[in-house]
């Protein structure tokens, strides 16, 4: 089963960068789409940022301006790059990728922006 890895995540002060990166243990077929989604606590997890098999991206309107979502076909990798952090931002930040067989998401990483 492939599994993915995210990694970058951390603590960054209000106004800062931070880069995270989603890995794919292994080669995934059929990409549909890849995303990033991202919970604080007590809410529900939201889209934050989508790239299709396309490169069609779309953002949540919170970050719009802010985070752009790119990936590596062949590293099997997507990435997202957040600028201008708010306290707001922070969460539990997790890479799903959806493709024609299955729906992997990753374990999580932390980003906590401070004020």
């Amino acid at each position: 089963q492939v599994q993915l890895v995210e990694s970058g995540g951390g603590l960054v002060q209000a106004g800062g960068s931070l880069r995270l990166s989603c890995a794919a243990s292994g080669s995934i077929r059929g990409i549909i789409a890849m995303g990033w989604y991202r919970q604080a606590p007590g809410k529900q997890r939201d889209l934050v940022a989508g790239i299709t098999s396309g490169d069609s991206t779309n953002y949540a309107d919170s970050v719009k301006g802010r985070f752009t979502i790119s990936r590596d076909n062949a590293k099997n990798t997507v990435y997202l790059q957040m600028n201008s952090l708010k306290p707001e931002d922070t969460a539990v930040y997790y890479c799903k990728v959806i493709s024609k067989t299955d729906t992997l998401w990753g374990q999580g990483t932390q980003v906590t922006v401070s004020s």
